[in-house]
């Protein structure tokens, strides 16, 4: 279970997420007029594109390490675990994670392609245009961080109770080979069966003796 590994970076990634929501959350309201528009339109903006860009930063660690954990949570839960029980929820909320990593995943090869068309820019042209497309794509991606905000710590939930079921299931396991691995092995100071008899030689009768 490799990608076990990858699961403090996905439940961190998550949290940041959520917080970057929250932050914006907690003064979008009070920049705004009692109909909802913005008092100052250049700070409202300056404000998501900090949201966005904080966001985007955390999506991309899914990005990083959520495909292993998601093969590998697919590959270790039972169907029973789909159908009731504690990870049940989580499993059917992870449902449209792929979607959710591959657009964003696209976005990101969107970047990359863009950064090398402009790699020969100048200087200053290069820093505009930089910013502006990491504005637009940390916008973009905002919605797939918000997905991946209430995915991810279900991937994460899922992922640490099958890992922790793997290291209850695991020592049961050993401890039932090695019974029967016992059983199936004549014991060293077990009794040797004894051989069986070897039969008497036979041997010609001796000739009678003539008077």
């Amino acid at each position: 279970m490799a990608w076990r590994r990858h699961l403090p970076a996905l439940a961190s990634a998550a949290a940041g997420i959520n917080e970057a929501s929250d932050a914006w959350d907690a003064v979008s309201d009070s920049l705004c007029d009692a109909d909802g528009w913005p008092l100052d339109d250049e700070v409202y903006a300056d404000g998501k594109v900090k949201r966005d860009a904080e966001a985007w930063k955390h999506a991309e660690v899914f990005l990083d390490h959520g495909p292993e954990v998601l093969a590998g949570v697919r590959a270790a839960a039972d169907g029973p675990d789909y159908v009731e029980g504690p990870i049940s929820d989580d499993l059917r909320r992870l449902r449209g994670i792929d979607t959710t990593l591959l657009r964003a995943e696209e976005l990101r090869h969107e970047w990359d392609q863009i950064m090398a068309l402009m790699d020969g820019s100048q200087p200053g042209s290069l820093q505009l245009y930089q910013e502006r497309a990491e504005e637009h794509r940390n916008s973009e991606g905002w919605h797939y961080a918000h997905e991946l905000s209430y995915q991810g710590p279900a991937l994460v939930r899922v992922g640490e109770y099958l890992a922790d079921r793997a290291d209850v299931e695991r020592p049961a396991q050993t401890e039932r080979a090695r019974v029967a691995l016992t059983r199936s092995t004549p014991s060293a100071r077990g009794v040797s069966p004894a051989s069986p008899p070897v039969p008497p030689a036979s041997h010609p009768p001796s000739p009678g003796r003539f008077r």
